[in-house]
């Protein structure tokens, strides 16, 4: 599939999916007033590196925005290939809510209508933590 930012510099390319995630952390409600809406993506094909800029918002990851037209693009951990794309980038694609995180960290104006399993934070860093066991 293929998405772009708003003013077209940035395009990325990706695998179908129709999954998405919603993160109420604090940075992701900082970072856009909602919950953060994205879609995991293993090496995306990224195309327009020149007009994007990072910030690296914790010790193991950065986000991306377009420096023309201002849109986020991802989340990416550092040192790994792993890339949580916005799911605006992708207007042609229709989406399923799959999971909500940090929904301990929820704003109250942001309660979502979808019937999804919903991590505080201490449960999705115990599932990250699980995942990594042998």
């Amino acid at each position: 599939m293929q998405g772009k930012c708003l003013c077209g510099a940035v395009r990325i390319a990706t695998p179908d999916t129709r999954d998405i995630h919603a993160c109420h952390c604090g940075t992701c409600r900082n970072w856009s007033s909602s919950p953060a809406f994205a879609l995991f993506a293993d090496k995306p094909d990224i195309n327009g590196q020149e007009h994007i800029r990072h910030y690296q918002s914790s010790e193991w990851a950065e986000r991306a925005f377009c420096a023309t037209c201002g849109t986020h693009l991802y989340y990416h951990l550092l040192n790994s290939t792993h890339y949580y794309l916005y799911a605006g980038l992708f207007k042609e694609q229709s989406f399923t809510l799959q999971t909500q995180i940090y929904i301990d960290s929820q704003a109250p104006y942001a309660t979502l209508a979808a019937d999804t399993p919903k991590l505080t934070e201490a449960q999705f860093l115990a599932s990250l933590q699980n995942a990594e066991q042998p």
